[in-house]
């Protein structure tokens, strides 16, 4: 039998572990459908029944109209709970061949839905039928389950001080629960608690011009079950409407408030529009990590893909457009972490929010391993910021250091003398060992300067400090020193 489904969009909420018992009416094969939606089917001797499955939460209302399109079907309408329990069954209305019910969800869970002949197989009409379901939204009595943007009418009195409602959130969504007064002297109070009883959020007088209460940009941490208790601030009484609103920008990535987190060595897939032109992630790194993000573009879309690696305030410290492997894909390749901490990641398209393209991406976080490996194992290591100090002897007439540079990277390096008649002496090296500066006297007093270095290729160097072994002066001078690297603009 062909079956034609139309509806919004359904989201499942499972405020318990439930059992999964079918009722005996129902065989397993039974369809999933929305609660607000419209299903066409048809109904003969060779198909009796339909059975269907919709998921619902606590004291919300739907409302079901079975009317029969063709035939002389009689048809019957039967709503088993998920431990078999026959919750509805209406067979047809006064005004003929139909049903209009109202039902109301005495518990949160799966529901099966049963559109039958009158008799079952025994039955002797046939016809094609349509089902039209609709949510009416949720009773306002105490212990009701929320959907976002539904709203509730509840009084608040000396004999029902708090009320209570359910819901369930994902970890990232962004809330704004709003309990204003509608009536009487009811001065609102708001309370939202997980479900382990902790208050995470509460709010008496939303400003000063109202006694409204209201929870505004809630930003929900872990996945789970919600209570809002609403109540009263002293003695006051009064009824109330409440609602909950999910913000635009909900969810895990699309906002500042709730980054996505991504760990070295992750992907992560997204998409780009011009509703959300961009989205955000959140690594932890430790100072001197060298990074690569990576942002490709999908199959689908235009999508201009633009990177920016910000700090943990939002300010941005390297930014990228095309300079990934294929053209409109973005990547910033080994850059430095500078110090240990929280790091963002924005995933967005070029001229942001002014831009026009769109479409899928993969971003990828990565992180160079172990970029000393091939270093021996008893020269020091350096970052970009570090001084070290030495000494030079007849004893040790060189100290060799190692530092990992980024092509393009500008870098000074000075070698300064602090004790003796030292002649200093600086030269750098490639990964290869051979000699891409030197310098002897261009830092004042016999000091040496290696200043304003581009980096010519990414990879291992290595500086060389020791001490002038020419014929044009002593060659046997010796003493302490302090060598700074440091990075210049380029």
């Amino acid at each position: 039998m062909r079956r034609a489904f139309a509806g919004l969009l359904f989201s499942l909420f499972l405020l318990s572990p439930l059992a999964l018992a079918q009722p005996p009416e129902v065989r397993s094969g039974a369809s999933d459908v929305q609660q607000d939606g419209l299903i066409s089917g048809r109904l003969d001797d060779a198909n009796p029944r339909d059975v269907f499955t919709i998921e619902g939460l606590r004291g919300e209302v739907i409302r079901f109209e079975l009317s029969v399109t063709e035939g002389d079907l009689d048809p019957v309408l039967s709503v088993f709970d998920n431990s078999g329990g026959l919750a509805l069954h209406r067979d047809d209305s006064a005004a003929g061949l139909g049903v209009q019910q109202d039902f109301t969800m005495e518990k949160t869970g799966r529901y099966f839905v049963v559109v039958a002949r009158f008799g079952y197989r025994l039955g002797a009409t046939a016809g094609d039928y349509e089902l039209r379901m609709t949510r009416k939204g949720v009773l306002s009595e105490g212990g009701s389950s929320l959907r976002y943007n539904d709203s509730v009418i509840g009084t608040i009195s000396d004999t029902n001080a708090e009320v209570y409602y359910t819901f369930q959130a994902e970890q990232g969504d962004i809330l704004t629960i709003t309990m204003v007064r509608s009536s009487g002297t009811l001065d609102p109070y708001l309370q939202v608690v997980d479900s382990e009883r902790f208050e995470i959020a509460k709010n008496d007088d939303h400003s000063r011009d109202t006694r409204n209460a209201r929870i505004e940009g809630l930003i929900i941490e872990r996945t789970g079950s919600y209570i809002i208790v609403a109540t009263r601030y002293d003695d006051s009484s009064g009824s109330f409407v409440l609602s909950i609103e999910e913000a635009a920008n909900s969810g895990m990535g699309s906002s500042r408030l709730a980054p996505l987190p991504i760990n070295y060595g992750e992907s992560r897939s997204g998409a780009l529009s011009h509703a959300q032109y961009e989205r955000f992630y959140a690594f932890d790194a430790e100072a001197g990590d060298l990074i690569t993000i990576s942002m490709t573009r999908g199959a689908s879309g235009d999508l201009d893909s633009y990177l920016i690696l910000a700090d943990a305030a939002f300010e941005s410290i390297q930014e990228d457009d095309d300079s990934g492997a294929e053209f409109q894909d973005s990547r910033i390749t080994d850059f430095r972490i500078p110090a240990t901490g929280a790091y963002h990641i924005i995933a967005t398209r070029f001229d942001r929010a002014r831009g026009a393209t769109g479409g899928e991406y993969r971003l990828s976080l990565d992180i160079l391993d172990e970029p000393l490996v091939d270093v021996p194992a008893d020269t020091v290591s350096l970052s970009y910021g570090s001084s070290v100090t030495g000494k030079i002897s007849a004893d040790n007439e060189a100290d060799i250091y190692a530092f990992y540079g980024r092509n393009g990277e500008v870098i000074s390096i000075s070698m300064t003398r602090v004790d003796g008649n030292l002649d200093t002496y600086l030269e750098l090296l490639n990964a290869a060992q051979e000699v891409a500066a030197r310098n002897d006297d261009s830092g004042s007093s016999q000091n040496s300067l290696i200043d304003n270095f581009s980096i010519p290729a990414t990879g291992m160097y290595y500086i060389r400090a020791r001490r002038y072994a020419g014929t044009d002066g002593n060659p046997d001078t010796a003493g302490a020193y302090v060598l700074v690297l440091a990075e210049r603009a380029g």
